[in-house]
């Protein structure tokens, strides 16, 4: 836990454009690079946050819910079952949705603590990741 941090996630998109014409016709294909730093997530009790921190890290925690969710979600469906993906219920997850699921490559790099005391953190964070491992594009 970081007292210092910023309380939000960041998204850094770079859009990358490339045009190939030949005689008849002009081909333009279009990546995306998202880049993105999400917030911790943080337990009331650890942190003792009070007024607006408390308001930020309720917005955070449900953010990373609705993000745990949509990854669930697409484990699920590639391992066939049928599930409504809910990429809208969060501005993180409608931002993230064609990095997610679809034609995407995606790395993650989960950042833990190696302190004893931020041991639920840790493990909430690796579980995290080791879910978002096993979606298949």
């Amino acid at each position: 836990m970081n007292r210092e941090s910023s309380r939000s996630h960041a998204v850094f998109t770079i859009t990358i454009e490339s045009m190939e014409k030949s005689s008849e016709t002009v081909n333009i294909r279009t990546s995306l690079l998202n880049l993105v730093d999400l917030a911790g997530s943080e337990r009331q009790k650890d942190t003792h946050a009070e007024g607006m921190r408390l308001k930020e890290a309720g917005n955070i925690n449900r953010s990373l819910s609705c993000l745990g969710q949509v990854i669930t979600a697409l484990v699920d469906v590639g391992n066939g079952k049928q599930r409504h993906i809910c990429y809208r219920d969060s501005k993180l997850t409608f931002l993230l949705r064609d990095s997610l699921g679809g034609n995407a490559k995606t790395a993650i790099i989960a950042n833990v603590h190696p302190g004893s005391r931020c041991f639920g953190e840790t493990l909430s964070t690796l579980n995290f990741a080791q879910r978002a491992k096993l979606i298949k594009n």
